[in-house]
């Protein structure tokens, strides 16, 4: 059976729908940037996935083919994930999507080395005959987090962003997203498949102690 990152790291996929801290260690992902509104039809967010799903099944399928990853076993590929913020604000504005800036992110399994990542770029690069060239290797370690999983519209996030956060403070923690540590989400749902109430995203933000 497929190993399902999902179903093997629950903690980090599958939190309850109430708050609670995690430690997020480092990890690997093939990782897009680009900025603008997710939801315009022609938005760089949704370029971004497409690009992202061909990286990570060119490496999930690898072993039908002549490359060999060392390491290799079948997985589930895991769920996509955005990192985002806007500029001058801590936090989100949702009103104000026209200026979010993202990095979208699938994790990659941990034997999956940059070299193999190379490869998986040239070759989708020769069988689709795209640009994968915005297409990065990124290791994160995301460190002390706040987390709540998210039921329903991603616009009504800011209600569970608040009960996060008064969880975060009531545990003696204070927000902490900077310049290199963001607002995160994690989709666990398929918004062309589901319908917008039972939508499941994980929410989390960074902390840190308060001195």
């Amino acid at each position: 059976m497929a190993f399902d990152y999902k179903k093997e790291y629950k903690e980090f996929y599958m939190p309850k729908n109430k708050p609670s801290i995690v430690d997020v260690p480092k990890m690997n992902y093939i990782a897009v940037r680009g900025k603008g509104n997710p939801n315009d039809e022609n938005s760089e967010y949704k370029d971004s996935i497409e690009l992202l799903y061909a990286i990570a099944y060119t490496i999930k399928m690898s072993y039908k083919g002549t490359y060999k990853i060392d390491g290799f076993f079948d997985y589930v590929v895991p769920p996509l994930e955005g990192f985002w913020w806007q500029d001058g604000i801590k936090g989100m504005d949702y009103n104000r999507k026209y200026d979010m800036q993202f990095i979208s992110i699938i994790r990659l399994p941990d034997f999956v080395t940059k070299e193999d990542f190379d490869w998986a770029v040239k070759e989708a690069t020769k069988k689709k005959k795209q640009d994968f060239s915005k297409v990065e290797f990124l290791t994160y370690e995301e460190g002390i987090c706040v987390q709540c999983m998210h039921l329903g519209s991603y616009d009504d996030e800011p209600a569970t962003v608040n009960l996060m956060h008064e969880y975060m403070q009531g545990n003696g923690y204070e927000l902490d997203i900077t310049d290199s540590r963001y607002h995160h989400e994690i989709y666990l749902s398929d918004p062309r498949k589901c319908d917008v109430s039972k939508l499941k995203t994980v929410i989390r933000h960074p902390i840190k102690k308060i001195k």
